[in-house]
């Protein structure tokens, strides 16, 4: 199992999300090249996933059974929701809206309700 960064931005009791047409909904989570750090592998993920470039990130926790380091990032002002067409991975266009915490995560695949269940611990 390879390294992953997981980008989360909050907004309040919110996190930013998105609905992949094949899998489901998500959070931003990208494979870290070679020599890449989580908080650079999260910046790309998040602008490959959602069309968004953060100002700033932070590792905020590391999900062992994952291998997945936990980053806290920051973009300013977002809409409430937004399609996003990739430009790799068959040129899905995702759906970006906000997920609130703590209510219903079944269109989550249990990888990702354990992420939220993590960031929702975050002060």
């Amino acid at each position: 199992m390879m390294e992953r960064g997981c980008v989360v931005i909050r907004r309040g009791r919110s996190v930013l999300a998105f609905h992949h047409p094949l899998a489901g909904a998500q959070l931003g989570k990208g494979q870290r090249e070679a020599g890449e750090s989580a908080p650079a592998c999260a910046r790309r993920d998040l602008r490959e996933d959602a069309g968004v470039t953060a100002w700033r990130l932070v590792v905020r926790g590391y999900l062992p059974a994952l291998r997945w380091s936990m980053v806290k990032a920051w973009a300013g002002p977002l809409p409430p929701r937004w399609d996003h067409a990739r430009a790799d991975d068959g040129g899905h266009v995702f759906r970006v809206f906000w997920h609130r915490l703590g209510t219903p995560e079944g269109a989550f695949p249990p990888h990702f309700r354990r992420a939220l269940r993590a960031v929702e611990m975050w002060p």
